[in-house]
């Protein structure tokens, strides 16, 4: 094989090789988890995800090997003041140029079965996956202070992918 044979190829199986480039880029502001106790068996992670890319994405699932289930939740009314939590098979809808709001009595992330304790100050490594921006790898604190009404704060987090 000539070497302008053989770098044809090459070229050509990395192309079919990389990942295809998603149209959405996702970002991720004040994330938060905590739990009612520094011993309780579940929690949640509240946060904002921004899609400022051009096409919708949808958050898929996510991963944690803090709790046994790591699932997308919601709370719903069954029409009689009645709340209860359910698991969001089809994950949560990211708008192109739009934002989710993750938030306690709304949509999160619930931890089940926590493998330990969290503490003030803690961080949580979590994976959210997306179906078109794949995987984003993040770094929670564990924040036993914020208010249930406390307005998501909005810095910078860092997001790794």
């Amino acid at each position: 094989m000539s070497l302008k044979t053989f770098s044809l190829a090459a070229v050509t199986a990395m192309a079919f090789a990389l990942p295809a480039v998603a149209d959405s880029i996702i970002a991720v502001d004040d994330p938060y988890a905590r739990v009612s106790t520094s011993m309780s068996k579940s929690g949640a992670a509240f946060m904002v995800i921004e899609n400022t890319g051009d096409e919708a994405d949808r958050l898929i699932d996510v991963k944690s090997d803090i709790a046994k289930r790591v699932e997308l939740h919601t709370h719903k009314d069954d029409g009689h003041g009645n709340m209860s939590m359910i698991h969001v098979e089809e994950g949560f809808e990211i708008p192109a140029g739009g934002k989710h709001m993750l938030m306690r009595g709304s949509d999160h992330v619930m931890f089940m079965g926590l493998a330990h304790g969290l503490e003030h100050g803690d961080v949580v490594n979590v994976t959210l996956v997306f179906e078109k921006a794949g995987e984003v790898a993040l770094e929670i604190p564990v924040d036993l202070e914020r208010k249930a009404d406390h307005s998501m704060k909005h810095g910078e987090m860092k997001v790794s992918e």
